[in-house]
């Protein structure tokens, strides 16, 4: 598990805010639950969502929950290393390497992750719900089931020139 207070976190993305209603005898109860993402720019990054009575309550509660869920993300040159499809409830979201110069494209959901992961050249298609929380689990799902050309050298016990072969 990776330390949260180790890293250079950078200000976090919120990638939405939903004001929830219980219906009661008196009335409508009104709560807010937060999305956020919290990165340092260089591979690390964490999801977490909050659930409060007031909007800065829930993000504060999102944010420590994002810095308890941090994982290592392989990136190469500003980008992913392979093509990947991720899966998570309904939606599905297929990251795949972009060349230098073309930018982050991506919907807000994903381009939150990608920015805070430290992704500079991607390409990604949404597929399925596009429920912004579905959307980001299946972001982290992707990114995590990663690997680069080291990792699975080493995993196989042969030289990274055979991996390619």
């Amino acid at each position: 598990m990776i330390n949260p207070a180790e890293l250079d976190l950078q200000e976090e993305i919120v990638v939405r805010i939903k004001r929830v209603a219980k219906v009661t005898t008196r009335g409508k109860r009104f709560r807010f639950t937060a999305l956020v993402v919290v990165g340092d720019g260089k591979g690390h990054v964490g999801v977490g969502l909050g659930k409060a009575n007031e909007v800065i309550a829930a993000i504060n509660k999102s944010k420590e929950n994002a810095k308890q869920s941090i994982v290592k993300i392989p990136v190469i040159n500003g980008t992913v290393p392979h093509k990947i499809i991720g899966k998570y409830g309904a939606s599905s979201v297929m990251l795949k390497p972009a060349s230098p110069g073309t930018g982050i494209i991506a919907g807000a959901a994903v381009r939150a992750v990608m920015e805070q992961v430290g992704i500079h050249n991607i390409l990604t298609k949404r597929l399925g719900s596009n429920n912004a929380l579905n959307v980001v689990r299946a972001t982290m799902v992707a990114l995590g089931d990663m690997q680069d050309a080291v990792a699975v050298a080493n995993k196989r016990g042969i030289t990274i020139k055979e991996v390619f072969n």
